[in-house]
C-alpha cells in the first residue's frame, strides 16, 4: 500500500495541472475557437453557440471526473479506499461519463443525419464506443470496490 500511497502526490500534482488547462479551455479557448470558425465559415455560424455550450459541456463533465478523482485519492491516501465513501465519488464519476455520453450519442445522431462525408460521423461512433467502454468499465470497477469494501468490512468483523 506504501507504494499506491506515495503516487498519489504526483498523480494529484498532474490532475491539477489537467484541471487547470481544462478551465483555460473552458473559458478561453473553445469560445474562441468557435467564434473564429464562424467568422470563417459564415455557412456554419449557426452551429456557434451549440457547439461552444456541447464542447464547454463535455469539459466540465472532464473536470467532474477529475475532482471526484481527486477524492477517492485522499481516500487512497488516509487507507480508507475501501469504505462506504468511496461509493459516492465513483457514482459521480459514473453520471458524469454517462451525462457526456448522452450528449455525444445525441451529436452523433444529428452529424450522422446532416454529414456529407462519413469521415466524423464515425469518428463520433469511434468515441461514441469509446466512452461507453469506460462507463461500462467503471460500473465494473465499481462492482469490485463494493465486493472489496464488504469483504474488508468482513475481515474487520472478525478480528
Amino acid at each position: 500500500m506504501m507504494a499506491e500511497r506515495r503516487a498519489v502526490v504526483p498523480l494529484k500534482i498532474f490532475l491539477a495541472l489537467l484541471f487547470g488547462v481544462l478551465v483555460m479551455l473552458q473559458a478561453f479557448s473553445l469560445p474562441g475557437q468557435f467564434a473564429h470558425m464562424a467568422e470563417e465559415s459564415p455557412h456554419l455560424a449557426h452551429l456557434r453557440w451549440p457547439m461552444t455550450a456541447v464542447s464547454v459541456y463535455w469539459v466540465l463533465c472532464v473536470q467532474v471526473v477529475i475532482f471526484c478523482t481527486w477524492r477517492l485519492l485522499d481516500l487512497v491516501r488516509d487507507d480508507r479506499i475501501f469504505s462506504d465513501a468511496a461509493m459516492g465519488w465513483v457514482r459521480g464519476i459514473l453520471w458524469a461519463i454517462g451525462a457526456a455520453w448522452a450528449v455525444l450519442l445525441g451529436v452523433f445522431l444529428y452529424v450522422g443525419f446532416t454529414a456529407d462525408d462519413p469521415g466524423l460521423p464515425l469518428l463520433l461512433f469511434l468515441m461514441v464506443v469509446a466512452v461507453a467502454v469506460l462507463g461500462l468499465l467503471m460500473i465494473v470497477m465499481r462492482a469490485l470496490l463494493r465486493q472489496a469494501t464488504t469483504l474488508r468490512s468482513d475481515m474487520e468483523s472478525v478480528i
